[in-house]
């Protein structure tokens, strides 16, 4: 039996909220599944809180709103939070995503979560 775990994009106000939601739709209020994206790509394969069969379905409402919340301005954010705390081996390559991001290049918080949902679980995540 799939189990469907849902996320309403209206609650998802920036990328710190996006972990908090996405951890009660799994696991219940303040339930864990991921609060980077490595830790998200670990969740998606098993073992936090998904059906050990992996029949599950991420149905994320109002996805839009989210992209929104998830835009230009939060990926702004999140890489300039990252520049700060990168190894200075990763700085030049963080400095150029976040160039590309502010001319309007490149993908958002938003496409990059997609993305590795999909790329990490094929098949599971409904955008409606």
């Amino acid at each position: 039996m799939t189990v469907t775990y849902v996320i309403d994009g209206a609650e998802v106000t920036d990328l710190d909220r996006f972990w908090q939601v996405i951890g009660a739709a799994v696991n219940g209020p303040g339930g864990y599944f991921g609060r980077n994206l490595d830790a998200l790509a670990d969740c998606l394969r098993g073992g936090c809180g998904t059906p050990d069969d992996g029949d599950f379905v991420i149905e994320w409402r109002r996805h839009d709103l989210s992209r929104r919340a998830l835009g230009q301005e939060e990926t702004v954010r999140t890489l300039q939070r990252r520049l700060e705390r990168a190894h200075p081996d990763n700085k030049a390559a963080i400095q150029a995503e976040l160039d590309d991001v502010l001319a309007g290049r490149g993908p958002t918080v938003f496409d990059e979560l997609v993305q590795l949902i999909e790329e990490e679980a094929p098949g599971v995540l409904r955008l409606g």
